[in-house]
């Protein structure tokens, strides 16, 4: 999980049909939200890119690093694509950046026509916001909020198994926020809905921007209050408690989810 605040370097604004110069850092996605790196993995220069099939109607200007100007575009070529999850592993100033741009390429892709009237939106002045001309709905960026907890019992972690994972792996719980509840309500809620438990000391940690495709996720700890674990068998097939020695890290700390097990970890046992 990246630690650095991404406005270290970077400055927001945006604009829409916006002419490339030739110092524009171009974020380049595919149908399939995979961006376009150069053969040495960097995030092309306007000027020095080889790739010439993209929509020249879609090319937003989201702001600058470093004084250059951050550009997104679309293109139906498939050649040197990478994942979100393979460019975090080459650079994460340039995840940074590309998880950025991905929302807002989605954002605005999806919301050319007014799902109230299906009049055409028109870009905010002021707002990063589109706004139909006729009805006045207001269109922002789509985020949506995700809780995830690591819950203690005397020392072991609950994991669960969930239903689509491919592997064996286990993970804490996790969830989406319902409409009309805190963000500590939807902690309680899940963790009885998924595994049947109560919780007390819940405490919040930290919060990760995770565009698969739009959560934002918001970690916290809690303890084991009271009850038995029981699973659905449908979502969650299976849950228990682990010792820090027992656990299995992943290989990539990509996730939120990892460095709240890793905490975990450290707190009972130290480096693993």
């Amino acid at each position: 999980m990246i630690e650095k605040n991404i406005y270290e370097n970077y400055s927001i604004d945006f604009k829409e049909n916006y002419t490339l110069n030739k110092e524009s850092y171009c974020f380049i996605f595919n149908e399939n939200r995979q961006l376009y790196l150069t053969e040495d993995k960097e995030i092309p220069i306007f000027n020095q890119m080889q790739l010439k099939e993209f929509d020249p109607d879609f090319t937003l200007f989201i702001g600058k690093i470093n004084d250059y100007d951050v550009v997104v575009a679309n293109t139906s070529c498939e050649n040197n694509f990478h994942t979100l999850f393979e460019l975090y592993e080459i650079s994460h100033d340039n995840y940074q950046i590309a998880s950025r741009a991905v929302l807002i390429r989605d954002w605005y892709k999806t919301h050319k026509y007014c799902g109230n009237c299906g009049s055409r939106n028109v870009l905010d002045k002021k707002d990063m916001m589109l706004i139909c001309p006729q009805c006045g709905q207001m269109h922002y960026p789509r985020i949506s909020p995700a809780i995830i907890v690591a819950i203690n019992n005397d020392g072991k972690l609950l994991m669960a198994k969930h239903s689509y994972h491919k592997t064996n792996s286990y993970s804490i719980i996790a969830g989406f926020v319902e409409p009309g509840e805190s963000i500590e309500e939807a902690v309680y809620r899940e963790v009885l809905e998924e595994v049947g438990i109560k919780i007390k000391n819940l405490q919040y940690q930290r919060s990760q921007s995770w565009p698969f495709p739009n959560s934002l996720m918001l970690g916290f700890t809690a303890d084991y209050d009271s009850g038995e674990i029981s699973v659905d068998g449908d979502e969650i097939i299976d849950a228990k408690w682990f010792k820090p020695e027992e656990i299995d890290m992943l290989s990539s700390d990509i996730s939120i989810s990892s460095w709240l097990i890793k905490n975990f970890i450290k707190t009972h046992i130290g480096d693993k």
